[in-house]
């Protein structure tokens, strides 16, 4: 059976979905589609804490459905400026994936964040690991959707209306 590594960008397909579509993506749907696919090994969904009690809610349930939760703080710089991603951490992660002793055969990124395009193109290449990208499609970087493997627009059953 296929083995699995799933890590979720939470602000960019929170942010993608909500513009493009007016509405929330649906996280127990990807997980029952992905595990049809293969065995989901390893989940990581990476989010900006904002002490926000509705945030807690969400986070308590990507917990239940499977998800390891990593909370980075949101950060609120004094000329009005705001700091919080993930980008580095998700890189880091996605590649010790790649170079461990028992590597995953698929590795799938949801975001549309075009900075992701070397880390795919590298995990491909050098480890030979199949990579797919979700995202919504109108707001996903081409470059992005070039590096992967496959790219799975977000779209139907993965809305939640």
């Amino acid at each position: 059976m296929k083995k699995i590594a799933l890590f979720v960008d939470v602000q960019n397909i929170y942010y993608t979905v909500k513009e493009q579509f007016g509405c929330y993506f649906n996280y127990r749907e990807l997980w029952r589609q992905l595990s049809e696919q293969g065995e989901i090994d390893q989940a990581t969904a990476y989010a900006i804490e904002r002490n926000d009690a509705g945030q807690r809610g969400f986070q308590q349930v990507l917990r239940e459905i499977g998800f390891e939760v990593k909370l980075k703080p949101f950060i609120q710089r004094s000329d009005g400026s705001a700091k919080g991603d993930w980008d580095v951490g998700i890189a880091i992660d996605i590649m010790d994936c790649a170079g461990c002793a028992n590597p995953v055969d698929e590795i799938v990124l949801l975001s549309g964040d075009g900075d992701f395009d070397l880390l795919l193109a590298r995990v491909s290449q050098r480890y030979s690991i199949a990579t797919r990208v979700y995202g919504v499609e109108a707001l996903t970087a081409g470059s992005l959707i070039d590096a992967a493997d496959h790219f799975q627009p977000i779209q139907g059953s993965l809305l939640l209306k």
